[in-house]
């Protein structure tokens, strides 16, 4: 049987109305809401959860392309009426979920700790594994004469680096806006070195995407932000790898970094999906974490989940470590409150000394964290100790991207010029004249 998907209006709006992936759209026509990519689940239950799981088994294992991928692997889920000529894959998934190593585990207070590190990916983020199926699809849309002649998007830093790269890879311009002094350096370096259009524009990401929003009206340039319900199918699969790699168990909890809020939505739909296959027998619950200074969402949930969509506002997001979720007005805020609705969800946020703190703590067993994982091990442990997460749940926090990205906040820390914060796990080193005996008596002293 045929396996199909399509555009819908998310949570039902225009009345049951459907479009082709290969229409550029956003909203809906009257701008009333997101959209969603649906998938024909009857036609895909055809299939039993004993079969999918030995078909994703077989292809995590297997030498060639587009199988190898771990996104593309899981093809059918993801754009199965896609031609494969026009997958463009960099070696997206199939990324390490670490067991905590038994130190940082007893650290954060938990016995059953594990990280999926979705930074380590070819960008150094978890935005490949959604920019791997919207590049793909608009190369095919390209290829049947839709008028696309760049695809662009805003970014805090990683959008920017996994879009010029899949659009590099597919030899698709691609263009970015860029909130000026506002991202790392390596973030900024990526899209330049893959021959982006980069704009750095005097606003933050909010401003930023306020502007691209106007200007793909404007000009034949594909939105390639969250709101594009696209990058989601390929993200949903961190949620299956996830299950796939506990061996088809599902954890207790997910604590996700939560910026813009699309990942959100994405791993409840991938978990989601699971079950309604028969691949799983139940869905975890969810935990969003934010940045103290970028925190919507989580001021909207204090009120509890029942109050939490009449108490969201915008807000204005201050400077944090923890950049790429510095934002205040989040595009998908409707999709990730109805995923933390249907898994009875919560959500916490982290000042910038315990999402530094945390951090330090994680490294200090060996990881090396970007500080959007710092935020979720800080709202982590703030839920063990309220006993919201019990010690002996089992627990994934999704690693967003590569520690690699933000050395910046790390030699800070280390070195004391964060002492404000607290810096509680410093670890600056030690200056010493080139005295063996000298060194003998500091090495004693330490050990």
């Amino acid at each position: 049987m045929a396996f199909s998907a399509r555009y819908v209006a998310f949570d039902g709006y225009n009345d049951g109305a459907s479009w082709p992936l290969d229409t550029i759209i956003y909203t809906t026509p009257d701008g009333r809401g997101l959209l969603d990519v649906e998938h024909d689940l009857a036609a895909l239950q055809t299939r039993s959860g004993d079969d999918w799981r030995a078909l994703f088994d077989a292809r995590a294992g297997a030498r060639g392309w587009p199988d190898r991928s771990g996104v593309w692997g899981k093809r059918e889920w993801v754009l199965p009426a896609l031609d494969e000529r026009f997958i463009t894959t960099l070696g997206e998934g199939q990324t390490q979920l670490l067991a905590a190593p038994p130190r940082m585990a007893k650290a954060f207070g938990m016995n059953d700790l594990w990280i999926k590190q979705c930074g380590h990916t070819h960008t150094g983020s978890f935005k490949d594994w959604g920019m791997t199926v919207l590049v793909s699809q608009v190369r095919a849309m390209r290829a049947s004469g839709v008028p696309i002649a760049a695809v662009g998007c805003a970014s805090t830093g990683d959008t920017s680096a996994a879009l010029s790269a899949y659009c590099a890879a597919a030899d698709i311009p691609s263009v970015v806006f860029l909130p000026a002094d506002k991202i790392s350096i390596a973030q900024l370096v990526q899209p330049i070195a893959n021959g982006a259009i980069v704009l750095s524009l005097d606003t933050d990401f909010d401003g930023c995407m306020r502007l691209i929003k106007e200007v793909v009206q404007a000009l034949p340039i594909y939105l390639a932000n969250s709101m594009n319900s696209l990058r989601l199918e390929g993200q949903k699969t961190i949620a299956i790898e996830i299950a796939q790699q506990l061996g088809w168990r599902v954890p207790d909890w997910v604590v996700v970094p939560g910026g813009n809020l699309g990942n959100v939505y994405a791993l409840w739909k991938g978990f989601r999906m699971m079950a309604d296959l028969g691949v799983t027998d139940r869905m975890p619950r969810l935990a969003v974490a934010q940045a103290e200074r970028a925190n919507p969402l989580a001021r909207a949930f204090r009120g509890g989940l029942d109050e939490m969509a009449a108490r969201y506002a915008p807000m204005a997001a201050q400077s944090t470590f923890a950049s790429a979720i510095q934002i205040g007005d989040p595009v998908s805020i409707h999709r990730a409150m109805k995923a933390l609705v249907a898994t009875n969800g919560v959500v916490g946020d982290a000042s910038e000394a315990e999402l530094m703190d945390a951090c330090a703590k994680a490294d200090r067993a060996g990881l090396f964290t970007d500080p959007h994982t710092g935020v979720a091990l800080a709202v982590l442990d703030k839920l063990r100790v309220a006993g919201t997460v019990a010690p002996d749940e089992t627990v994934v926090v999704v690693s967003t991207a590569h520690g690699l990205k933000f050395t910046d906040s790390k030699v800070a820390y280390h070195q004391g010029a964060l002492t404000a914060l607290g810096a509680a796990h410093r670890n600056p080193p030690i200056a010493l004249p080139a005295d063996v005996g000298r060194v003998i008596d500091t090495l004693r002293a330490r050990l």
